[in-house]
């Protein structure tokens, strides 16, 4: 399983090319400011209960960690991560190239991310 962070849409793309027919896990997130915090709370909360999950990744996959932005870039609705990827609110967690998903307080519980990493 490897681990890949990035920041912003094209820089998403770009990762998703570069593991092309991996299975990819997109976890999207408010990015972090100068202090290392998000300025999403749901996003603070939900980040070490997605992550203490990793290591049921399935072998051989790819989890994307992406920081969609400032929050009024986020807030845009032109914003690409809304138009492009119908990602709705932040947090959010993907099997990209699916429809499944878990978005906000779903991630607080380990047992929906545990199920999203586990399903084929």
């Amino acid at each position: 399983m490897a681990i890949v962070e990035v920041s912003g849409y094209d820089d998403f793309v770009k990762a998703v090319e570069q593991n092309k027919g991996k299975t990819i896990f997109a976890y999207f997130t408010g990015s972090k400011g100068a202090d290392g915090v998000s300025w999403c709370p749901d996003c603070v909360t939900a980040e070490p209960i997605v992550r203490a999950e990793l290591h049921k990744l399935p072998e051989g996959s790819v989890f994307i960690y992406c920081q969609t932005g400032a929050r009024p870039e986020w807030k845009n609705l032109q914003n690409k991560f809304r138009t492009e990827l119908k990602v709705t609110g932040v947090p959010t967690l993907m099997k990209y190239g699916t429809p499944q998903k878990l978005v906000e307080d779903e991630l607080l519980k380990p047992e929906l991310v545990q199920m999203l990493f586990s399903e084929d």
